[in-house]
């Protein structure tokens, strides 16, 4: 990549989104709900291929919507996401009543959610831009944020 066209382009997202902590010896033990912000930002430099249809662009934000409305929005939006190694029982039962109930191997926490969203785009990006950021926000005041650069020794 040319240094000087280098651009990082940014798309938001928003999703609710129902978990509960299990184990977790405060009140978001509870099942409760957020309305998240996603905020995905990608890495690259624009296409320079005049009469091309994406001509100046880093990547088509109607791509980037789309990957990111099958990777995570169509899982996590309206749904109740719970630790299934810690809370077997309480999926079981849940499961025979509600549809849109996601076990993870994991704490759904804003954090472990973060890791599992970076790691499903990454895998379908193609290789002509970089996920450079990720930032989710749990509530108005409350985030965590992934980036590539955090990474590299």
């Amino acid at each position: 990549m040319n240094p000087h066209q280098i651009l990082r382009v940014t798309k938001s997202f928003t999703f609710e989104m129902a978990h509960a902590l299990a184990g977790y010896d405060g009140d978001c033990r509870n099942i409760h709900g957020h309305s998240y912000k996603l905020f995905v930002t990608l890495r690259g430099t624009p296409l320079q291929q005049p009469g091309h249809p994406q001509d100046g662009m880093v990547m088509d934000f109607s791509y980037l919507k789309k990957l990111v409305k099958e990777q995570v929005l169509d899982t996590y939006d309206h749904a109740l996401v719970l630790n299934a190694t810690t809370a077997s029982q309480v999926v079981e039962t849940l499961a025979k009543h509600y549809q849109k109930l996601v076990p993870l191997p994991f704490q759904p926490t804003c954090e472990n959610l973060l890791l599992g969203i970076v790691e499903k785009i990454q895998l379908n990006l193609p290789p002509q831009v970089e996920l450079f950021e990720v930032k989710i926000f749990e509530t108005a005041t409350s985030s965590a944020t992934w980036c590539a650069e955090d990474g590299r020794g």
